[in-house]
């Protein structure tokens, strides 16, 4: 999760609209999303003449909040970020997706719009395969229906949390979860280092928050000499005490897809 605040509700540069056929390579990308597993080749070879591919330049936008769901996306190549923006300019960014991932199952089945916008983090590659399709695999093969049940089941537990988080748990023990989750190295016996690549506004959007608590979350770790920092250069001093702050069990799963 990220906030932070930007000029205004604009997500990012014109919605892509560049399209093309499928490529060959693109059989691959579909067998490995976790829906479409069990398919044979050959049915996996006639999906992808199914699919729209989409090129998005990072910063533009692949969807926006409240458009009409029209199908469902899976990400070929590159990265999509899914995201709130309130009226004042206040950025969410619920998760981050990659290769394999499939964006718009929501709205697909309750006939909504999207519940948030995604825009490519980085030079981006989408396929998309319409409604009526995916609609129809279903039908052919039950077991894809429960296999997105069970996304959209964890998505809504995840969001759950993440509520929970808001709500509940002070911002430094957010950011000793982030810290947690991000460490290279895994001993409470040495030091574990974290490079950032975020800025402190990016990573406030990852964790429900605006810059200036960010920072004021770091000095605090910095006192109590859990952390200690040199630029981007974040070495976890205490790890046990980072753990025991971050409180895991209930973050580990929630955080997992945040990590950049």
């Amino acid at each position: 999760m990220t906030v932070r605040r930007s000029p205004g509700p604009r997500l990012g540069r014109p919605i892509a609209r560049r399209t093309a056929t499928a490529r060959p390579s693109d059989v691959v990308v579909l067998g490995r999303v976790a829906y479409f597993r069990t398919l044979t080749p050959s049915a996996l070879g006639a999906l992808a003449r199914r699919c729209r591919a989409r090129t998005l330049a990072a910063g533009q936008t692949l969807f926006e909040e409240g458009a009409a769901c029209t199908g469902l996306f899976i990400v070929a190549e590159g990265r999509v970020e899914v995201r709130q923006v309130s009226a004042s300019g206040r950025e969410q960014v619920f998760h981050t997706e990659e290769q394999g991932a499939t964006l718009g199952e929501g709205p697909l089945f309750d006939g909504g719009g999207y519940i948030a916008s995604a825009v490519a983090a980085e030079p981006t590659r989408v396929l998309f395969l319409p409604k009526p399709d995916l609609v129809a695999l279903c039908r052919r093969h039950p077991d894809i229906a429960l296999a997105i049940m069970e996304t959209l089941a964890r998505r809504v537990r995840r969001f759950a949390g993440i509520v929970s988080d808001l709500i509940f748990r002070p911002i430094t023990e957010r950011l000793a979860a982030y810290l947690d989750s991000a460490a290279t190295h895994r001993s409470s016996s040495t030091d574990a280092e974290v490079t950032l690549s975020l800025t402190h506004g990016q990573l406030a959007a990852r964790l429900g928050t605006v810059r200036e608590l960010i920072a004021r979350a770091f000095a605090q770790l910095e006192r109590t000499s859990i952390i200690s920092r040199d630029g981007k250069r974040v070495v976890i001093r205490d790890p046990v005490r980072l753990r025991a702050l971050a409180g895991r069990a209930g973050l580990d799963g929630r955080l997992a897809g945040s990590v950049t």
